[in-house]
């Protein structure tokens, strides 16, 4: 039963999904369920929790929805629609509607599941895929890729954070450049020293070519 939900919610994210190209799109939520999987076994989370959370983050999110509540809103009546026991629908919104980094605003997770959940949402937005997915967003939003006057926000409200003037390479360090340090589980910050230290490489040549040395 349980696997069957597990189907019909990967149809109906994959149908939401499939023409986002801001980097939220269906592949994006393939990987952090991939992820998700393979932290819940070392974890020892539940794997039900887990991997639909992992399927539904970002049909509630607001770049997505329009608005946090309005995607929270549609994730609820999804989960009903299928069945899906009332005390998972409630461990999965409370995952879903906290896990989002909001300008590093965000609350911290309570559960196993959703210290898995956040993890592999965050570990795809650091190393190769976390480069691409930062300017492939950019673009969307009609970013530039860099402008060494545009200054790097050390703080913000979520308001600012989504709405006010920025560029790709500094979502580097507003966001991606934090996240190795925030992983709640340790088989999740065991993945993220690669990905960071892809990060640093990347910035190193990239601002040894902007300035004409490499």
């Amino acid at each position: 039963m349980e696997q069957m939900m597990i189907d019909q919610t990967e149809n109906f994210v994959k149908n939401k999904l499939k023409d986002e190209s801001s980097g939220h799109d269906w592949y994006h939520i393939h990987r952090v369920r991939n992820l998700a999987e393979n932290i819940a076994v070392k974890e020892g989370a539940d794997h039900f929790v887990c991997v639909m959370a992992a399927l539904l983050h970002d049909i509630a999110d607001e770049k997505i929805a329009g608005s946090e509540e309005k995607g929270l809103e549609e994730v609820k009546l999804w989960l009903e629609s299928i069945s899906v026991e009332d005390h998972y629908i409630t461990h999965i919104m409370s995952i879903i509607s906290t896990m989002s980094f909001k300008g590093g605003n965000q609350s911290e997770m309570t559960s196993i599941e959703g210290k898995v959940v956040q993890d592999a949402d965050r570990l795809d937005a650091i190393g190769a895929i976390g480069i691409g997915r930062t300017f492939a967003y950019s673009g969307a939003k009609g970013q530039l890729m860099y402008d060494p006057e545009i200054p790097v926000r050390e703080k913000m409200t979520q308001e600012q954070y989504r709405n006010e003037k920025s560029t790709a390479v500094n979502h580097f360090y507003e966001k991606l450049l934090k996240l190795k340090h925030g992983m709640n589980t340790s088989y999740a910050k065991k993945l993220a020293d690669d990905r960071h230290l892809f990060l640093e490489r990347f910035l190193d040549q990239f601002f040894g070519e902007w300035e004409g040395e490499k």
